[in-house]
């Protein structure tokens, strides 16, 4: 193991959940003096061995050299979690880990896709809250100073956890991801280099997912603020014609190949906070907000960098708003998650789930139950 004090300037950034996400996430890092500084945390130390190796030799062909340790991590076991993060003393976790990923459903016939779809994002927060709960109270116990970076659903899972003081510092990707595309398409409208545009959007993820789709926000609110240099203050631009492009001439690839675009934002967090650099970034949850912010990533996470007339509680309000489009209705004091009928009742029809309210602590048992069910379905579609 790299002791803790090789290179004090240089954070050791622990990546929990080595999927597919997060080794494009290793990659990245890799290519950077100022985060390539990495251990790897999983159930299975010789695969992700490997894939650090991976990683390290295709820095080497690019002319960087970082470091790469692994150690067994098993976010079951809090207790040996908590020793291995107290042990290892990193200075930021990246957490890549869910009991199912966002992609899985992508696999299935298009039309059939599409028809649960509809669900939205909000039933499967079982399996993105479940094992972040567990990193954090391992966190929490581990008595350690460590920024933890959230990948799996952080619009939601933030301030859930931060009902119970559990919230990790920041989330990436959702918000973020949509950022570079309306980037160019306001550009685009308003004849200018995408270089001098600068955008600042607050939304939750249910507006990073729909707009790419179809090329509208379809029910989700969201404020969006559009500034070029060399203008006082925002420009107008017609956000519908912005919309209409990211399903058109600026349509992407989505599924695994779209994890690059969200490694990206990631990276763009990691970075901010390795260097304290206060760069500008969309971050979801950062300090257990819900939905995504702009934010100025430092040291300590991301501080919320809202445009000229709108305050923090509005901002607050859109996001929560937007949540309801993606089937959680409200979150109680105590964690407790409520539901949307009308999203919970698409994963009733086709998956015999229904799960109108989860308090924090059955988030397992509820992420069990929707794996069976789902496993169930797909497999009429093997």
């Amino acid at each position: 193991m790299t002791s803790h004090t090789d290179g004090p300037d240089k954070p050791l950034i622990m990546l929990v959940g080595m999927g597919d996400l997060s080794a494009k996430v290793l990659t990245m890092l890799l290519s950077d003096p100022a985060t390539n500084r990495i251990v790897l945390a999983g159930r299975d130390t010789e695969t992700i061995r490997r894939r650090g190796n991976l990683a390290l030799f295709t820095a080497h062909n690019l002319g960087h050299h970082g470091t790469v340790d692994t150690v067994h991590v098993d976010l079951r076991d809090v207790d040996a979690t908590a020793e291995t993060i107290a042990e290892v003393r990193p200075d930021i976790i990246f957490m890549g880990g869910s009991l199912q990923s966002w992609r899985v459903i992508t696999a299935l016939p298009k039309e059939t896709f599409e028809e649960l779809d509809e669900a939205q994002f909000g039933p499967w927060l079982p399996m993105h809250l479940t094992l972040n709960h567990l990193l954090m109270q391992a966190v929490r116990a581990s008595g350690v100073d460590v920024k933890v970076v959230n990948a799996a659903f952080p619009d939601a899972v933030g301030p859930i956890l931060d009902k119970v003081g559990l919230a990790p510092t920041i989330g990436v990707g959702n918000v973020a991801n949509i950022v570079p595309a309306l980037t160019l398409g306001a550009a685009h409208l308003l004849d200018a280099h995408p270089a001098d545009v600068e955008l600042r959007l607050t939304a939750q993820h249910y507006f990073s997912h729909y707009v790419p789709r179809f090329g509208d926000a379809g029910k989700g609110a969201y404020h969006l603020s559009v500034q070029v240099a060399g203008q006082p203050g925002p420009v107008e631009v017609d956000h519908g014609a912005v919309f209409a492009q990211l399903d058109n001439r600026l349509k992407r690839l989505g599924g695994i190949d779209g994890q690059l675009l969200t490694a990206s934002s990631a990276v763009r967090v990691l970075k901010g906070m390795a260097t304290d650099s206060g760069v500008l970034a969309h971050a979801p949850a950062p300090g257990g907000l819900p939905g995504g912010y702009p934010v100025r990533v430092h040291r300590n996470g991301g501080t919320v960098d809202l445009p000229d007339g709108l305050g923090l509680a509005e901002a607050i309000r859109i996001n929560e708003d937007c949540q309801r489009a993606d089937g959680i209705d409200w979150i109680d004091d105590d964690g407790t998650v409520h539901f949307t009928e009308s999203e919970m009742a698409v994963m009733k029809r086709l998956l015999g789930y229904e799960c109108l309210s989860m308090k924090l602590g059955d988030a397992s048992e509820w992420a069990d139950e929707l794996a069976l069910k789902y496993r169930a379905f797909a497999a009429k579609f093997a």
